[in-house]
């Protein structure tokens, strides 16, 4: 069992930043790969990035590439997402989730992932 806390989003400037963390619970947060999705209002959830277990390996969605950048501190247990030149189209309810190493390789799809966060609002103003 993994439980997934995300930070507090926050509200930013078109152009601006903002690093989101998710904190796992359990200790066998290193044998997990990880991902951030998004819900924009009126939209359906949508994939942003993935990790592998060891970090040595991302993916991410066109929209984003360039822009954002995953990470992870195995030692910390928690998985980042590092949002720069943010737009308002960034704006969305975004979410980390965790997904089995031994049977995925950096998915893309909602059901791939076992274990999801609550979700943190971020807000992009133009």
């Amino acid at each position: 069992q993994v439980q997934l806390v995300e930070s507090r989003g926050g509200l930013v400037q078109a152009g601006g930043s903002l690093r989101l963390s998710c904190a796992a619970s359990g200790r066998t947060f290193s044998s997990y790969g990880m991902g951030w999705f998004r819900q924009a209002p009126e939209k359906e959830r949508e994939f942003v990035a993935a990790i592998n277990w060891s970090g040595g390996s991302t993916y991410y969605a066109d929209s984003v590439k360039g822009r954002f950048t995953i990470s992870r501190d195995n030692a910390k247990n928690t998985v980042y997402l590092q949002m720069n030149s943010l737009k308002p189209e960034d704006t969305a309810v975004y979410y980390c989730a965790a997904y089995n190493s031994l049977k995925y390789v950096l998915p893309s799809r909602e059901y791939e992932y076992d274990y999801w966060g609550q979700g943190t609002q971020v807000t992009v103003s133009s």
